[in-house]
């Protein structure tokens, strides 16, 4: 159901070139189709909040260089709901920035920020989660963040702890958060799973525009101080030139450091609905379909034989055949051909200048 008030914040400025040589610096993997279904990452975020967020409140908060390729994937957007940072500085400035200017459009909105290059496999079950979140933060001062019931000892995930006897009064599938924890070696996170209450952190949040715009006031004064002082020109076409001014100031630090772990209302919504932030080409073999030998093939012109456990993604017109290979990623590209071990796939970032 869409509600006037509902604002949606996908943060598009990430530069991961984790699935070179189809992503690169200049079109990290949001902005590609990953999947091979004729959509972009960024298309696919938009499209799930379809039901639940009106078009023209809907923010992509992006780096300049990406302006004109959200333009693009994005046509029907509001230009003006594309807010452009000058450089990176993490997650704490790109929400701040967006949750001044929502107030200053919307001092009622209620808000959910969500990554640009995550998937999700059952969109329905998301839909509920995230209205059933939403309605919890209207009309208070929570602050929600989703948790994956993980389904494997995850070591490339931070995880959340939930205090599952401490349900919220108002809504008995939101539970208060216990702490926060660091992405685990191996034996942690096999102790985790073990248990109940701890979930993998998606980095998917709700709030209303007051709760996270005081939270940045009371916890991080000087990021806070400069978003305020903004107030006069924002929507305004002087909003830009005093962006690239001020934003170079904030500190670089996430979210999670500078809100998350130090705010008293904190809940956590358990959910399961197919999560995966694809940030390796594992997680996108694991994530797709897989004929009987264990191969995800992404293309429409690819034949195997004798191969095993491999993902293969050639979406362009050209004929690939694999003959005896287990364990691999075979990636093919605008004239690049990627054959690397899925185990030592760490290496292609020396090959795709992805920063450290």
């Amino acid at each position: 159901m869409v509600r006037t008030n509902n604002h949606l914040v996908i943060m598009a400025g990430g530069v991961g070139s984790r699935f070179w040589p189809m992503s690169t610096a200049e079109r990290p993997k949001q902005f590609i189709d990953v999947l091979g279904c004729g959509k972009t990452l960024l298309q696919l975020t938009v499209e799930r909040f379809g039901q639940l967020i009106a078009p023209e409140n809907i923010w992509v908060v992006t780096n300049q260089k990406y302006m004109d390729i959200v333009r693009e994937q994005l046509p029907e957007m509001p230009v003006q709901n594309i807010l452009c940072e000058p450089c990176r500085r993490n997650t704490a400035p790109c929400i701040a920035y967006v949750s001044w200017r929502i107030k200053a459009k919307d001092p009622k909105a209620n808000i959910v920020v969500t990554p640009s290059d995550h998937i999700v496999m059952n969109v329905q079950e998301f839909q509920r989660v995230i209205n059933n979140c939403m309605e919890f933060t209207s009309n208070s001062d929570a602050i929600v963040t989703l948790g994956m019931k993980p389904t494997r000892p995850e070591t490339g995930y931070g995880y959340i702890q939930g205090d599952l006897s401490a349900s919220s009064l108002r809504n008995k599938s939101i539970f208060r958060v216990e702490s926060f924890r660091e992405k685990p070696d191996l034996e942690t996170a096999q102790k985790y799973i073990k248990k109940n209450n701890y979930f993998w952190n998606a980095g998917i949040f709700i709030w209303n525009v007051s709760t996270i715009v005081n939270a940045f006031r009371i916890y991080q004064p000087k990021i806070a101080k400069i978003f305020e002082g903004m107030l006069p020109v924002y929507g305004t076409p002087e909003e830009q030139e005093v962006i690239n001014e001020k934003f170079p100031q904030c500190e670089n630090i996430s979210v999670d450091y500078a809100i998350m772990e130090k705010a008293e209302e904190i809940f956590v919504c358990p959910a399961d609905f197919g999560w995966s932030d694809l940030g390796t080409w594992g997680s996108l073999q694991t994530q797709s379909k897989r004929d009987l030998y264990g191969n995800a093939c992404i293309g429409d012109n690819i034949s195997l034989f004798e191969t095993h456990n491999c993902i293969i993604h050639a979406t362009q017109e050209k004929k690939v055949v694999v003959q005896g290979l287990d364990g691999y990623i075979v990636a093919e590209n605008d004239n690049t051909l990627l054959i690397c071990k899925l185990s030592e796939e760490q290496c292609i970032k020396q090959f795709s200048g992805e920063e450290k």
